[in-house]
């Protein structure tokens, strides 16, 4: 049986909480004045940026894990990615890669709603 204490130390819950409060965050503290980036929506209702802020921002912000780090001067952690292609940047996306699950927790995002979130991340690291 698991103690309070394991419970707690565990990496799976250390990650979600880390998640959770830094959703909370992006969201509480948010810029608004800024006019985000619009893409196509691609599912109904679809919009790029707020899936990223739930789905990827805790890793792709800060870096965890190697994710690259999404962010104006950013680019050079793309480069090395984009050297295979975006459709296989896409594909580790959808399928996971390393310590990355498969859609990045996003598990209502179509393979089109990713793309357009690639899209979005790469967009907006340069």
């Amino acid at each position: 049986m698991l103690s309070m204490n394991k419970l707690v130390l565990s990496p799976l819950v250390r990650v979600f909480l880390f998640a959770i409060a830094t959703m909370f965050a992006a969201t509480n503290f948010a810029d608004d004045s800024k006019q985000p980036l619009q893409l196509a929506a691609l599912s109904d209702g679809f919009d790029a940026e707020q899936t990223y802020m739930m789905s990827c921002f805790a890793c792709h912000s800060s870096g965890a894990a190697g994710a690259p780090k999404v962010g104006a001067g950013n680019a050079a952690e793309w480069e090395p990615r984009l050297e295979k292609g975006l459709d296989v940047v896409v594909a580790n996306a959808i399928n996971g890669v390393n310590t990355m699950p498969p859609k990045g927790l996003c598990f209502s995002c179509t393979d089109d709603d990713l793309r357009a979130i690639v899209d979005y991340m790469i967009a907006n690291s340069k």
